[in-house]
Parts: structure tokens; C-alpha cells; sequence
């Protein structure tokens, strides 16, 4: 009896045991799975630079150095500058975004002048010779002419007598003396026909109008005298004007003889005229500090009057370059900054450097990658000065502009989310620049695994005595060329804590090969 009551509670001590294994086992492993669970599902927000550089990637993708960029999933601390609104304040707020995009702009060059003659179409009416307006056929200033056209009949004795001596010398033989009078005829640009007329006893003579233009200026009079030279008429053909236009120093880089210019005039407001760049001074005034440029201006209905004023856009066509909308930059005036969304609801100010700009777009020479996101509207998330200071001062600025460098050291602290505003992650110090360190030593061998075993001389930045290291590379193709053995010069930089990377590597010099193979036997 006493043996089966041992055995039932032998029994019974065991079933207790079984069941409380079971159950705390149970229980202890559901932590387990829901750490794995949680950790299959963590989301991949964007991808930072592995050396630490400000710039991230929406998408994996390698730097110059063939490093792979590094996931930031979330949750994770994404460091100082980040700025955080909630999805649904976003919305709220009419958040909108780009993409930075390689685009080909046309920078437009805006500037004013007036309407001139051409001056290669202007012709004046001055005879030869002496004489009186005898009549005026066209008798005042504005007058359209044509050519051949009778401008005024004049009366000179002179002239009348080189005739005479023509046709007396022709009519004697007298080839020479025929000949001289001719000549001083001709000099006197007087027409064969006009000649005739005067050989025949008319000793009066009619200047006609050398051009299709219009009397820009009338100084004949009837009945005046007038002497060898003098101007009559100022004739001008306004088939095409000139614009003189005066463009600003900084603008003289896009411009070349044979652009196209669109013309605005006030008196045509809804219309636009073109033209083309013929001539660009090659001095620069002075006191304006603009260069003239003259524009040609086809005028065959002689709308465009000389004395006009006239707006002018001169458009270049640039190289594609990296492009942003206008309104996403913030200018504070000594420095342009964008929004970068890097993840939903997380934003980046980062400091650009702008170059051309068109009418809705500008060219981003540095600080933006091709297919970020920048903010495009409401950049007023950023309500708070205080806040935009926050985060720009994790660009690498000791301080804020016109604060001391005492105020500047002074950690800012966390913004807290109020009435719909911002909140600022401030949790981390801003990561300090990748630093390379030299090295120098003898590669041992290749590993399967892609490292390098490599026995280097004491690194003295570094603290480190002389050693074999095995070191990660930062592209496989650092060790084109380079065979097992070999004497080498490297370059080293701190990945993560623990984690140094190969950056640079090359064949050592003769002379410090030779050493160095010593050393490492």
C-alpha cells in the first residue's frame, strides 16, 4: 500500500512538473515570435550615405566608392535636423512635393530700350554742287517717298555752264575738252538723262530720292541758296528698325550675335514682336554697369516707330542640369535652403547651391540628388524661426547667423507638437565628418568572404601597434591588380563603431615595398 501511494505521488509530481514546463515554455516563446514578427515588418524609410554625408536615397543604391547606402528603417534615430509632422497634419496643411528632375531651362534675359533708325537705311540728299532751290516737290518732314520719286527742282549757273562746254566741245571735235567737262559731270553725280536736259538749254535740274523711305528731316527751302554739300533731305528706310537695349552685367554671359528676342511695345501690348541680336558692345558702361545690345526688327507695316520705348526678353536655352521648382526654395538671404522628404511625415532641410533660373524652375548645382522629393508648398510648416534655426544648425554651422559663438554651442531643445506645428528630433549630436586614416603594410591574403588580411605598420592617429587586421573593402575593385604578397598603401575609415572600411588602396614605391616585405616576414 505504502509503495502504491509513492508511486501516485511520483506520478503526480511529474504531471505538475510537465505542466509547468509547458507553460512557461509556451510563454517564453511567444516573445520570441513577436520579436521576429515585429522585426520582419519593420519599414525601410529611406537609405542614409555610409560615410555619414547628409545627403539619403529613397532607393538602395552605392556611392563614388561602390559602398552600399544603409537602410533607416522606421523608428530609428534619424539624427539632428530631421523635422517631423503626423500624416495627418500633412494633409491638412496641403503639403505637396516634387521630384528633382534633370531638365533642359531657358534662362531669360529681361531688359528695356528704344526704337532707332537703321542706320545703314538712312540716306541724305546733298548735292554736289552750288545753287538754289528753285521748288519743293516734297515739302515737309515725314513724308513717304519712293524711289525716283522728284524731291525739288534747283537752278545752278555753274551747272548749266559744264553742259554748255560739253556740247560746244562735242559739236567742235574737241574730244579732250568734251571729256574733261564730262568728268566734272560725273563728279557732280549728275544722271545721263538730266545731262540732256541741260544740253538742250534747261538750266534747271531735279534732285529725285535715292531710296523708298520716309523725310525723317527737312532743311531745304524755296528759294534759298545753297552750297556745295549741304543737306537738304535726311531720308530713312523703316522697312526694319533698330532696338538698343541695355542688359545687366551678370546677364552678358548668355548672350551671342543671332538670338532670337521677343518685343513688347506699349502701344501693342497684346502682341509680341520678334527680332534677333545683331551686334553686343564690347564695352561696358561704366556708371550703369549694362552692355548695349542692338536688336533688329522687321517693320514691314512700319508700326514700330523710332523714339519707341520697348521691353526685351532675350531667351538661352541652357545644358540639362538638375532642376526644383522656384517655390521650394527658402531664401533667408545669405543662404537658399529646401525641404527634403526623406519618409512620410519627415522632412530635411538641406542648403543648396542654386545656379539658372527660369520662369517656375531653377538649376541645382549642389546639395540635391536626382529623384528626391523637395517641398513645393506650404514651406510653412516651418512656422517658427526658431524651429528653421534648430534645424539647420545640424548643417555643420558652429551658429546661427548674427548669434554669438557662445549662444551657438548651447544644445537646442526638443520642440515639442503644438496646435498643429512641427516637432524637432534633436535626440542625436550632429555626426561628426568621416575622417581617412593612411596606412601602410603587406596583403596576406584575399578571404572567401571578400575581406582583406592585411599586416600593417603601427598607425599612429590611431593608437594601433602593428598587426594583422582583417578589413572590409569598400569596392572589390581596389584590389585590381594588386597580388597576394604585395606592399601596399591603404586608407581607412570607421563605418560604424568597430567597423573599418578600405577606401583607397595602391601599390607601395619600390623603395618602401622593399621594407615593408622585411617587416612582415
Amino acid at each position: 500500500m505504502k509503495n502504491i501511494s509513492k508511486f501516485t505521488l511520483s506520478l503526480l509530481a511529474l504531471t505538475f512538473v510537465g505542466a509547468g514546463s509547458f507553460y512557461f515554455g509556451k510563454h517564453q516563446a511567444v516573445p520570441e515570435v513577436t520579436a521576429s514578427k515585429a522585426q520582419v515588418e519593420r519599414k525601410i524609410l529611406y537609405y542614409r550615405n555610409p560615410m555619414g554625408l547628409p545627403d539619403t536615397s529613397p532607393v538602395p543604391k552605392q556611392d563614388s566608392m561602390g559602398m552600399d547606402y544603409v537602410a533607416v528603417y522606421a523608428g530609428e534615430d534619424t539624427g539632428s535636423g530631421t523635422v517631423t509632422i503626423s500624416p495627418e497634419k500633412v494633409q491638412l496643411l496641403g503639403v505637396r512635393t516634387e521630384t528633382v528632375q534633370r531638365r533642359a531651362l531657358t534662362h531669360n534675359v529681361r531688359a528695356t530700350g528704344m526704337l532707332e533708325v537703321d542706320e545703314r537705311k538712312q540716306q541724305w540728299v546733298s548735292p554736289r554742287f552750288e545753287g538754289w532751290v528753285q521748288q519743293l516737290q516734297v515739302n515737309a518732314t515725314g513724308q513717304r517717298v519712293t524711289r525716283g520719286q522728284p524731291l525739288l527742282t534747283v537752278y545752278s549757273p555753274e551747272l548749266e555752264s559744264a553742259a554748255r562746254e560739253v556740247q560746244l566741245a562735242h559739236e567742235s571735235g574737241l574730244a579732250e575738252v568734251e571729256k574733261s567737262a564730262r568728268s566734272r559731270l560725273d563728279n557732280w553725280q549728275i544722271a545721263p538723262q538730266d545731262l540732256e536736259h541741260l544740253q538742250h538749254g534747261t538750266a534747271h535740274l531735279i534732285l529725285r530720292s535715292p531710296i523708298d523711305g520716309v523725310v525723317i528731316e527737312k532743311m531745304a527751302v524755296s528759294g534759298a541758296r545753297f552750297a556745295p554739300g549741304e543737306v537738304l533731305f535726311k531720308l530713312a528706310d523703316l522697312s526694319s528698325v533698330w532696338l538698343q537695349a541695355e542688359v545687366a552685367e551678370q546677364d552678358q554671359g548668355v548672350l551671342h550675335v543671332g538670338q532670337t528676342v521677343d518685343v513688347k511695345v506699349d502701344a501693342y501690348a497684346q502682341e509680341k514682336f520678334s527680332g534677333k541680336v545683331s551686334f553686343i558692345a564690347p564695352v561696358l558702361n561704366d556708371k550703369t554697369r549694362t552692355v548695349r545690345v542692338r536688336v533688329e526688327l522687321p517693320n514691314k507695316e512700319a508700326r514700330l516707330r523710332p523714339g519707341m520705348y520697348a521691353s526685351v526678353v532675350i531667351a538661352e536655352a541652357m545644358p540639362p542640369a538638375l532642376t526644383i521648382p522656384l517655390s521650394a526654395v527658402i531664401d533667408s538671404g545669405t543662404r537658399q535652403v529646401v525641404l527634403v522628404q526623406i519618409a512620410e511625415g519627415r522632412f530635411q532641410p538641406r542648403v543648396v547651391q542654386l545656379g539658372t533660373r527660369s520662369e517656375e524652375h531653377v538649376a541645382v548645382l549642389n546639395g540635391l540628388n536626382e529623384s528626391e522629393l523637395v517641398v513645393t508648398s506650404a514651406n510653412f510648416l516651418i512656422d517658427a524661426e526658431s524651429n528653421l534655426k534648430a534645424a539647420l544648425g545640424s548643417f555643420g554651422h558652429a551658429h546661427a547667423d548674427n548669434v554669438p559663438q557662445a549662444e551657438a554651442k548651447t544644445p537646442t531643445p526638443p520642440v515639442a507638437e503644438q496646435a498643429g506645428h512641427i516637432t524637432q528630433v534633436t535626440g542625436a549630436q550632429p555626426k561628426p565628418a568621416v575622417t581617412g586614416h593612411p596606412a601602410q603594410g603587406v596583403l596576406k591574403a584575399v578571404k572567401a568572404d571578400g575581406m582583406a588580411s592585411i599586416t600593417h605598420e603601427p598607425i599612429a592617429a590611431l593608437g594601433w601597434p602593428g598587426m594583422t587586421m582583417d578589413f572590409a573593402l569598400a569596392n572589390s575593385s581596389l584590389l585590381t591588380g594588386i597580388q597576394t604578397g604585395s606592399a601596399i598603401t591603404f586608407e581607412i575609415v570607421e563605418r560604424k563603431p568597430g567597423e573599418w572600411v578600405i577606401t583607397k588602396l595602391q601599390a607601395a614605391p619600390q623603395n618602401n615595398a622593399q621594407n615593408q616585405q622585411h617587416a612582415g616576414h
